[in-house]
């Protein structure tokens, strides 16, 4: 078998649909488009979201809530998980671009510690920002927080 020999398999290309090449084809005349109305007109284009003539969605929906522009999104890291990367690093310093690198978030992304679980090591940890009661946990052992 070389390039010059190579064919599709029997009956898997089909020759397109030729319109509009007079009455002799069978496509002739109105091009498959019927009579008049929009459609059948050069140019006509439905918009994206349009329903018919029926009430839209986003009209039917009601609006709710409120999205403040200035929230600012936390990626949650609980004092179990940083038991769990003391244990398994070794480490007991640990800055934003630590966490970063051990893939608790993004380089983007801010990072908040959580009381959840239970601490045993001695850390020193520099976030954008701790709850009071992971604060009060790691301060008992001894170890300090910075905030960025």
């Amino acid at each position: 078998m070389e390039l010059n020999n190579l064919r599709p398999a029997k009956g898997s290309v089909k020759s397109r649909k030729r319109i509009g090449r007079g009455t002799g084809s069978g496509r002739g005349g109105t091009s498959t488009r019927g009579h008049k109305g929009d459609k059948s007109r050069s140019g006509a284009r439905l918009k994206r979201n349009f329903e018919g003539g029926q009430t839209p969605m986003q009209r039917r929906l009601p609006k709710r809530g409120f999205q403040n522009v200035n929230r600012v999104e936390y990626v949650p890291f609980n004092l179990a998980q940083l038991e769990q990367l003391v244990q398994k690093t070794g480490q007991s310093t640990f800055d934003v671009q630590a966490l970063v690198g051990a893939g608790i978030a993004r380089q983007s992304e801010q990072i908040k510690v959580l009381g959840n679980g239970r601490l045993t090591a001695k850390v020193h940890l520099t976030v954008h920002a701790i709850s009071a009661s992971a604060k009060s946990a790691i301060e008992a052992l001894g170890g300090s927080v910075q905030i960025v």
